[in-house]
């Protein structure tokens, strides 16, 4: 069986030169490749600082998210990865600022690194349309 998807597309793409894609769009359902703190040059915004860090990807997932006709309040499901899980509380408070009852599912994960070694935190969010 073959499963339609649609690719998401945002220009700049930052994330060409890894061959990976934006994200893609099944039904009504959004799946991001995992955001992370990344400008439109594909250089890293906030080196040591988490909280740069945490808006930068999510300024990367609202406007990828947008691209596909979807939004941060539409976001069901996040995953957090993150390389020091002392920054947790920084995560707590991201979840204030940009969520709201019912909370999105969330799973947080620490891990060794990252794709970049300047990173901190990525990202990883499902959404519908």
């Amino acid at each position: 069986m073959t499963i339609g998807t649609e690719p998401i597309r945002v220009e700049p793409d930052v994330f060409s030169s890894f061959a990976i894609g934006q994200g893609h769009c099944v039904g009504d359902l959004v799946f991001l490749s995992g955001q992370a703190s990344l400008d439109d040059a594909g250089e890293i915004v906030g080196a040591g600082d988490i909280n740069a860090q945490i808006e930068q990807a999510m300024s990367n997932i609202r406007r990828t998210l947008e691209s596909a006709g979807s939004g941060i309040e539409r976001i069901f499901k996040i995953t957090v990865y993150l390389t020091d899980m002392a920054d947790f509380e920084h995560i707590i408070t991201m979840r204030h600022r940009y969520f709201s009852e019912p909370w999105p599912a969330d799973t947080t994960v620490g891990v060794q690194s990252l794709a970049l070694p300047e990173l901190m935190v990525e990202l990883d969010v499902i959404a519908t349309r």
